[in-house]
């Protein structure tokens, strides 16, 4: 067979259905038998947003997310996505043909090292130097980017998908951690059954480990508290008892006040990023003399940013099973005898934190204060809580990086595992809308909603057209306050309201959004939120895809990077009046 015929033929033995990206003269030898193999093709307004349709379809589906593109600009078009998708862990392949081997050093069309550039945003890198090796090095690229949780890179010059080679198709890689070794998993057990007040924190891992029937079994066992971990609000159902909500900025108050009081703490699938054990609401929450118990599937997250007393290299759900199984033998554990209490303990707390937010219409600082008085929108929190509201039980949001949609951290709950994604600590901008296009197209019976800041919503609407061309529907709620409002936010505090490059002059995103082909509604009024959003999901059954824009108050949130910023400091005379 020539050798696009081979990596096509690994695409589809590793049932491969998608591909996003932008068609190149690269790889059109390969683009053209795409059909012949059962695979779709999604042409996309940017190469950045094929990526991160790739991590939102690997997100909801567990599938290898795929993207291609054309050598040079296309493929360096691609790094944003594919470092989210790195602080995501989705199993993405990159597939960067390159300019062709007989002129790499020449300076030719197009040319640059695509290699380096993705060597540190990829758990493996795979570059096909002989034709005869496509179909081992493509199956490779695959087979890593499940062993290792993370996107691979498959680099191809593109004069390797001529010729004709004798190959054999790789069969699909197996790979399994298994429920860790048994010293380990008895002195989780030890620690746990001592514990009079353990809590269970529930991360990315347990999605992405299909483990959370299994979360919920050792929490109703133990009848232990469950938390969230920093933008896995889906890692554990938010309608059971035990749930009390997530960590990190704009996280649920219940959560944290509900750890700080714990004496042993099993974190499952999570690395414990700083950015989602750091203070926040003045709390400082995460307990100092707790017993720390870390599952977690890479060896390299045991223990990396906070210390941890026992560690398990292990699959998420397998662990998490075994340490029941073995807790059902041990005939003093402590926590059972005051679970009432507990139980009272945390339905109080949550309680105290919904009371809270029902009541939290406008934010408190002296800024917002005066930009109420001013200003006739809805206060974000209040539209949040109408979208909270008015969500499809099974619905999959996607949140961009920004003030308000970190805001919404406090108001997003999930039943459903894999419903909820957003860009993880690499934090771009531009993620959420191509991420939850990405999603439908992965699940396209369920609602698909992305939250969008005006100011990412400029880097991103251009894929409107890749919903209309394609017949993708989602819903995109942009809320339009004018303004980058989380560095709106740090000039408020730090930098004496000097807004340097932090208001903007939007135009109607609606009818833009009418312009390209898709819906577009702009709501005014608190009161028609939940009804402009109902209205959009029901779009969403008739193949429309609908853009609200949702004109909000210039409100800001609390600071968003408060541990990463210090008053200024000025020493020349002609900036002290900047102090």
């Amino acid at each position: 067979m020539t050798p696009s015929e081979a990596f096509v033929e690994v695409l589809a033995a590793r049932k491969v259905e998608n591909i996003f990206g932008i068609v190149g003269s690269a790889y059109m030898d390969a683009l053209d038998i795409f059909p012949a193999a059962g695979i779709r093709f999604i042409p996309t307004v940017h190469e950045q947003g094929s990526a991160h349709m790739a991590d939102g379809y690997s997100r909801v589906t567990g599938k290898h997310g795929v993207c291609i593109g054309q050598n040079g600009p296309g493929i360096s078009n691609f790094v944003t996505g594919i470092a989210a998708a790195y602080w995501a862990h989705s199993p993405v392949v990159a597939i960067t043909p390159e300019t062709s081997s007989m002129s790499i050093g020449l300076g030719g069309f197009q040319e640059t090292d695509q290699l380096p550039m993705f060597s540190k945003i990829t758990k493996y890198q795979a570059h096909v130097t002989e034709s005869a090796r496509m179909a081992e090095l493509t199956a490779r690229a695959f087979d890593m980017a499940k062993a290792l949780m993370g996107p691979t890179q498959l680099n191809i010059p593109r004069n390797k998908f001529y010729g004709e080679i004798d190959v054999s198709i790789p069969k699909e890689m197996g790979y399994s951690l298994g429920a860790g070794d048994q010293d380990s998993l008895d002195n989780a057990v030890a620690s746990l059954s001592k514990a009079k007040n353990p809590v269970i924190l529930s991360g990315g891992g347990v999605v992405m480990g299909d483990a959370v029937a299994e979360v919920v079994k050792l929490a109703e066992y133990l009848q232990a508290p469950v938390i969230n971990s920093y933008l896995h609000n889906d890692s554990f159902p938010a309608s059971h008892p035990l749930w009390c909500g997530p960590l990190g900025y704009q996280g649920s108050k219940a959560a944290m006040k509900i750890v700080k009081a714990a004496d042993a703490v099993l974190v499952i699938g999570s690395r414990l990023g700083p950015f989602g054990t750091l203070p926040q609401y003045g709390l400082d929450y995460w307990p100092k003399k707790a017993k720390i118990i870390q599952i977690d599937a890479d060896r390299k997250m045991l223990g990396l940013v906070n210390p941890a007393e026992v560690i398990l290299e292990a699959d998420a759900k397998a662990a998490t099973a075994k340490i029941l199984q073995l807790l059902k033998k041990q005939k003093n554990i402590v926590c059972l005898k005051n679970k009432e209490q507990r139980l009272k303990k945390i339905q109080q707390e949550k309680s105290a934190w919904e009371k809270e937010l029902d009541g939290w219409g406008s934010e408190k600082d002296t800024w917002s204060k005066k930009i109420t008085k001013e200003d006739d929108y809805a206060s974000p929190r209040q539209i949040l809580r109408e979208l909270e509201k008015a969500m499809p039980a099974d619905a999959m949001v996607s949140t961009d990086i920004g003030n308000i949609c970190s805001v919404s951290n406090s108001y997003l709950r999930f039943n459903k595992p894999k419903s909820f994604f957003a860009a993880m600590s690499f934090g771009n901008c531009g993620y959420a809308f191509p991420a939850i296009i990405g999603a439908k197209v992965g699940a396209p019976k369920r609602p698909a909603v992305a939250y969008v800041g005006d100011g990412a919503w400029c880097m991103s609407f251009g894929e409107i057209l890749t919903c209309v061309r394609e017949a993708i529907p989602v819903t995109a709620v942009v809320f339009n306050n004018g303004q980058w409002g989380a560095e709106k936010k740090n000039q408020v505090d730090y930098y004496g309201n000097r807004f340097l490059g932090s208001n903007l002059k939007n135009p109607s995103f609606a009818e833009i959004a009418k312009s390209m082909g898709a819906e577009g509604v702009r709501v005014d009024n608190v009161k028609d939120v939940g009804e402009a959003l109902d209205k959009a999901c029901s779009a969403q059954r008739n193949g429309k895809t609908t853009i609200l824009e949702v004109m909000c108050s210039k409100e800001l949130g609390d600071p968003f990077r408060r541990d990463a910023l210090q008053m200024p400091k000025r020493l020349l005379s002609k900036y002290k009046k900047f102090q």
